[in-house]
């Protein structure tokens, strides 16, 4: 049975100076309990889907002011959500672990039906992404000597997975991290998926994962938590990875890198200057590249200029973030809690 939850109120506002323009950071805070949430997606600045732990996913569509929580269970199982993508009026939430279950509703979470499920040992899903004509991916860790990759290209209706011969194989001891939902990216008909562990690479498909391509990345590698734990393009040639070692949370090295070619080569920026590990950045819509902000487990962080240089602007941690689409607000979640912040120019 849904119900609805009123969150408590925590009112943060953090200011920082751009080269050009001065912006603000309002952010509000709402606290939800026993729910540890790593995907989210965002429709505007008031509405927000997210899916979490314990099978429950839930939306807000007052800015938080209020909040409709349900669960989804399968038999006596409480799936673990990291994976949640929307297509018009379609949610998707995918599951991470064996029986892996991916979940479609079209009416705003009151009913859902089963598409796609797999029942392997190694199954574990990391992250999924729809664009708007309907291409969809879900990426997931090895089984065998490839990654495992869902594709949809009927908006989510049916998803079939691709066949490892077809796929790149994967180096011993590499995989994905199911940390913010940001592992994969679709942009028209190109596809890239990230990978850590013993590698810290990028898988690229220029033709609907038809071929790839592997590029190697300068982010630190050869530990078990250590690689990409985020990606975001901003357009078909400008993108960034971000993440470190979980392990080593303050190191500020070897941790975020920029590509202008479309993924084939990427330079580290800030390199022991600005943000420590994060496990989820994006670039701010409609600022031509420029600004982004990531997030992590020790704070939030700003850049103006293409990632080159960053500003704190908080010590708050969350796992993910996203924006609404005219770049004006961004929505946020963490263990426990979900945040919406307003940008605004000064």
């Amino acid at each position: 049975m849904k119900k609805t939850l009123t969150l408590f109120l925590i009112s943060l506002v953090f200011i920082t100076c751009s080269k050009t323009k001065e912006k603000t950071f309002e952010l509000t805070e709402f606290k939800i309990e026993d729910i540890s949430i790593r995907a989210i997606e965002t429709l505007d600045e008031n509405t927000m889907w997210f899916a979490g732990s314990n099978g429950k996913i839930g939306f807000t569509n007052d800015g938080g002011k209020s909040c409709n929580i349900d669960s989804i269970y399968f038999d006596t199982l409480k799936p673990e959500f990291r994976s949640i993508a929307i297509k018009d009026s379609s949610i998707f939430v995918l599951s991470i672990a064996s029986p892996a279950l991916l979940f479609k509703s079209m009416n705003k979470g009151k009913d859902w039906e089963l598409v796609y499920k797999e029942e392997h040992p190694a199954t574990f899903y990391n992250a999924m992404a729809i664009s708007k004509n309907g291409f969809g991916v879900a990426v997931g860790d090895p089984i065998e000597e490839c990654l495992s990759v869902l594709i949809t290209e009927n908006g989510g209706k049916t998803w079939n997975k691709i066949d490892c011969e077809k796929l790149p194989i994967v180096a011993d001891g590499e995989a994905g991290f199911a940390a913010s939902n940001s592992n994969v990216n679709i942009i028209e008909d190109n596809v890239w998926l990230v990978t850590g562990g013993t590698r810290a690479r990028v898988f690229h498909s220029e033709n609907r994962g038809e071929t790839w391509q592997v590029y190697n990345t300068p982010i630190v590698k050869g530990g078990q938590m250590t690689g990409i734990f985020s990606s975001h393009f901003y357009d078909i040639q400008n993108g960034i990875v971000m993440g470190g070692d979980w392990n080593k949370k303050d190191t500020n090295t070897q941790n975020k890198a920029i590509t202008s070619d479309g993924g084939r080569t990427w330079t580290l920026i800030a390199d022991g200057e600005g943000p420590s590990y994060r496990s989820s950045v994006r670039y701010i819509p409609k600022s031509k590249g420029k600004e982004l902000i990531a997030v992590g487990i020790p704070g939030i962080s700003y850049s103006n200029d293409g990632g080159l240089s960053w500003k704190k602007i908080s010590s708050e941690s969350y796992y993910t973030i996203r924006f609404s689409p005219d770049g004006k607000s961004a929505w946020l979640a963490g263990s426990g809690k979900i945040g919406l912040m307003r940008i605004k120019d000064q």
